[in-house]
């Protein structure tokens, strides 16, 4: 059983209130993590940045999802699967997609797999990519910058994957119909 306390409003260190209070304000609820992450003050503003950045990377909706949910599967996180299904519902993201990133299925189009498979070595591989894995990624119409960014939202899955392996965080109601097990 976890130690972790799943911090709110009121109980939070006063360092993670105002992001707590921002959540419930736009979201009508705090996600569980974030009241887990809400001990380490720096964390949740960090993984909160990020976030932000990842969504105003150059990757589209149905991009974004593929890697976020790549990384998500790889890392055997209980709670990113489900709760980043929901996110790619809510951005309208193709079911297909969805789907076949939590069953580890081929993605519907070449260059979406091509993401897929370059976000997976790029955690495997520790970033240690070949020169091969760069020309194809670079051939399936995608560009260095997108390497980079490929590093960001790795950093981002880290800290709510680990944290989320640590805390053992239990699901949110809203994310329960995406339950997901490995």
């Amino acid at each position: 059983m976890s130690t972790f306390k799943i911090h709110n409003v009121e109980n939070a260190p006063e360092g993670s209130r105002p992001i707590l209070e921002k959540s419930l304000k736009e979201q009508g609820m705090i996600p569980n993590l974030f009241g887990v992450m809400a001990e380490a003050p720096e964390l949740l503003k960090g993984y909160q940045a990020l976030h932000a950045l990842a969504l105003e990377s150059s990757f589209s909706d149905e991009e974004v999802t593929v890697v976020w949910q790549t990384f998500n599967v790889e890392h055997d996180c209980h709670y990113c699967v489900p709760a980043h299904t929901a996110i790619a519902n809510m951005m309208k993201v193709d079911p297909a997609i969805t789907k076949a990133l939590r069953n580890r299925e081929t993605m519907p189009t070449e260059k979406l797999q091509v993401l897929h498979e370059t976000a997976l070595m790029m955690s495997k591989k520790r970033g240690n990519l070949s020169k091969l894995d760069v020309e194809k990624f670079i051939a399936a119409g995608y560009e260095n910058r997108q390497l980079l960014e490929l590093v960001l939202i790795l950093a981002q899955k880290i800290m709510s994957n680990y944290t989320n392996h640590l805390a053992e965080t239990p699901l949110d109601a809203p994310f329960q119909p995406f339950v997901w097990e490995k």
